[in-house]
């Protein structure tokens, strides 16, 4: 009679466990182990724990392609993105792989050094290839160029860009947490407002640019020179040479929190004080923003909740591909007041 082996002879073998491995040492079918591995719902709460608690003992890892069979699905989203250096980028992908993690998906990202047609798409095809369920593109500026478009054969939502594109996308509210930044400075008592902004082939710099902009006409206030940086401090600090120069400046609304760090060094060198002499607010809640010399006023972006809702999206495209995808989401964003900003100088 042949002897079938158990759990403890197959883990002595050169193969990894099995779900057969897993139903004999947790005591059920291997239809049970497969409802867990599933994440179904039909299992009993303590059968469940036994299972994933044999699984743990064995290194049992569930097979993917097995699991896309079964599902339908590959429970993986992938992301294209450019330039992870760049503080809101890295924030926006971090946010995403979070959320996925919690909604059960793996990510596989792809970063492109240019913004080239053949570069984006050789970053889809190669997530599709390793087959992907849906896809994330962050802050794609090509993505503006009439003609361009994905053929990815997969949903797509965009993070961080134009809610006017053919794509879904989820992003901060741009427009809303520049013209707050503004119209706080205003009622402060400034006459205007100058503005540093971030590169002019930024969709999130030319929102706030534009924003700003609307805000001080609204207010009737005049429209001084706008001044475009690359979000590092090291613009910030140039720019802010300049503008630290003119007796005229008393308040300055930064793109970025980077941009606004090094306006604050250039003032502090001219002998400006911050924010006794010129008020200062920047844009993204940095960690390190509230420990500035002085603390920043910024407008804070909810990373957290934008990768949920690019999450979100792109689920709801997999599980439901008959129904028409929302076409954008805007997430408020908030103006945190520390103590760079303060009434004007001849307001007090």
């Amino acid at each position: 009679m042949e002897k079938t082996e158990g759990p403890a002879a197959a883990r002595g073998r050169n193969r990894p466990p099995s779900q057969a491995d897993v139903a004999a040492l947790a005591g059920v079918s291997s239809q049970t182990v497969s409802r867990v591995a599933n994440n179904r719902s039909n299992v009993e709460p303590e059968t469940r724990d036994r299972v994933l608690s044999a699984m743990r003992i064995l290194g049992y890892q569930r097979n993917s392609a097995a699991r896309a069979l079964t599902l339908g699905r590959f429970q993986v989203l992938g992301v294209v993105t450019f330039d992870v250096t760049a503080q809101g980028n890295a924030r926006t992908l971090a946010a995403i792989s979070r959320a996925a993690q919690r909604a059960g998906y793996s990510l596989n990202v792809v970063c492109v050094e240019d913004q080239t047609e053949e570069a984006v798409q050789q970053a889809v095809r190669q997530l599709t290839e390793q087959a992907v369920d849906g896809l994330v593109v962050i802050e794609a500026q090509i993505l503006d160029r009439p003609g361009f478009n994905v053929s990815s054969g997969v949903p797509v939502v965009v993070a961080d860009g134009d809610p006017e594109r053919r794509f879904p996308s989820v992003d901060t509210d741009q427009a809303a947490g520049a013209a707050a930044a503004t119209r706080h400075l205003l009622d402060l008592g400034h006459r205007t407002v100058w503005h540093l902004g971030g590169p002019q082939d930024s969709y999130a710099a030319r929102r706030r640019a534009a924003a700003w902009h609307a805000a001080l006409k609204a207010a009737g206030a005049p429209v001084p020179p706008l001044r475009f940086g690359d979000w590092t401090a090291a613009s910030g600090y140039g720019i802010g040479r300049e503008l630290a120069a003119r007796p005229d400046v008393t308040a300055v609304f930064a793109a970025n929190d980077h941009l606004a760090l090094g306006l604050v060094r250039a003032l502090h060198e001219a002998g400006r004080r911050v924010p006794e002499d010129v008020s200062v607010v920047g844009f993204d809640d940095l960690p390190e923003s509230a420990y500035y010399l002085p603390p920043l006023t910024t407008v804070r972006q909810d990373f957290e909740e934008v990768g949920r809702e690019c999450v979100a999206q792109l689920l709801r495209q997999i599980e439901s591909p008959g129904e028409s995808p929302t076409a954008s989401v805007a997430v408020t964003p908030e103006l945190v007041l520390r103590a760079s900003t303060a009434p004007a100088p001849t307001a007090r």
